[in-house]
């Protein structure tokens, strides 16, 4: 597994900007964020179902400090949720676990993303999510704008397969073939379609079930 090395740069603020962030890299990379709260199998899951499907070269896990919509009760140390990712992440040469808004003025999905894109203009970006996170979609900022920046992809997760595609409908707009987004990426077309859906078997872990059943030893 190869770690990313933190570089410091020059500026109002201080970015743990990761050293892949090349301005010349060609690589397709699928940007997954999240509290990590902790990292999981259905973490890996995701990952490796929109790597497959959608023919990416890297797959990078953005570990935010704090997520706008969560509360930090409960939540572990953002170093220790980085620790325990790139420990789950070993096996997987094609994980990078990174923390590019440890020096952003904000924590803002849409503002990260602007970020890095700028950062690696010839790279070919696809933000990957969960098909439970489009519960709250709505209420991500600028998340209409955030499709205007890159192509989505949903991956399957139990429970939320018809939801998921109802609401990414309603939000997004009409979803394109899985198919079509891959031949689109791989070939670098100019005009890269907004959503898919991805579908296949599922992995029902849950950060929550495993904070639960983590306090309940202690608590013994």
């Amino acid at each position: 597994m190869l770690f990313v090395a933190m570089v410091k740069p020059a500026g109002r603020y201080r970015h743990h900007a990761p050293t892949v962030f090349h301005s010349r890299s060609r690589l397709k990379i699928g940007l997954v964020g999240g509290s990590f709260n902790p990292a999981h199998g259905g973490h890996i899951h995701v990952a490796l179902k929109a790597r497959q499907q959608l023919g990416l070269d890297q797959i990078w896990w953005l570990v935010t400090p704090q997520n706008p919509l969560k509360s930090s009760l409960g939540m572990a140390p953002h170093e220790k949720r980085l620790a325990d990712a790139r420990k789950i992440a070993t096996p997987y040469p094609f994980l990078r676990v990174i923390a590019p808004e440890s020096g952003l003025p904000s924590n803002y999905t849409y503002n990260t993303l602007k970020y890095i894109i700028k950062s690696m203009p010839l790279s070919r970006l696809v933000w990957v999510m969960g098909a439970d996170n489009l519960d709250q979609f709505a209420r991500w900022y600028r998340y209409r704008d955030m499709i205007r920046l890159l192509p989505i992809a949903v991956v399957d997760r139990p429970g939320y397969s018809f939801k998921a595609i109802a609401i990414g409908q309603q939000l997004l707009g009409r979803r394109t073939k899985v198919t079509k987004m891959r031949y689109a990426i791989v070939t670098r077309s100019v005009n890269l379609p907004g959503w898919c859906f991805i579908a296949g078997q599922l992995n029902a872990a849950s950060a929550t079930e495993i904070r639960q059943r983590t306090q309940g030893r202690t608590c013994k």
